[in-house]
């Protein structure tokens, strides 16, 4: 039989300390709570994305805010640039997959939605450009990355910078601060 040597203490240590980085940043999570709120409200719609673990990640809150979270209450405009795979491998094969998710924002955004996209590394090229766009079409913008300076951090209208450097960690908090955003709409339209 195979053994294991999972570091349990070393990955809640670091998991602790990510979250708490989210906490640290509560007026961030405000901010963009009630920026979600005014776009809302003014008919705009939240814009999830991002790769991998993420690309799941921005699905999931896609659905929080369309379905419900906790509160039974109206769907929130939302939508996930992740969950069209005809899109995803036609615009990968007739163009790049850099440009994916920017060309489904010159599509489908307006001024005033809001653009949340995710990116451990805050340098992936795909979702830069697609903040990018955003930013040129006067959306709000706001990007969840990890620790180390990137160019996401450089862009966005807000960003929320986890304190780790681990890929697992930064997205465990990147859903902490997703859901407590989930919590804040629950007040407002719950």
């Amino acid at each position: 039989m195979k053994s294991f040597n999972i570091k349990f203490k070393h990955a809640l240590s670091e998991h602790q300390k990510a979250l708490e980085s989210v906490v640290q940043q509560s007026d961030l999570t405000n901010a963009v709570c009630a920026e979600i709120v005014n776009t809302i409200d003014h008919g705009g719609k939240v814009i999830w994305l991002g790769n991998g673990g993420s690309a799941a990640d921005a699905q999931h809150m896609a659905a929080e805010l369309m379905v419900r979270y906790v509160k039974n209450r109206a769907p929130l405009a939302s939508i996930a640039l992740t969950t069209d795979s005809s899109i995803l491998t036609a615009h990968s094969n007739d163009y790049a997959f850099a440009s994916v998710f920017e060309r489904q924002i010159l599509g489908l955004a307006k001024a005033g939605d809001i653009v949340i996209a995710m990116s451990t590394s805050g340098n992936s090229e795909n979702v830069v450009k697609a903040v990018e766009q955003a930013k040129k079409m006067k959306c709000v913008s706001v990007a969840l990355t990890g620790k180390q300076s990137s160019k996401l951090n450089e862009i966005a209208d807000f960003c929320l910078q986890v304190d780790s450097l681990e890929t697992a960690r930064i997205q465990e908090a990147h859903s902490f601060f997703n859901h407590l955003l989930c919590e804040g709409l629950d007040q407002v339209y719950a």
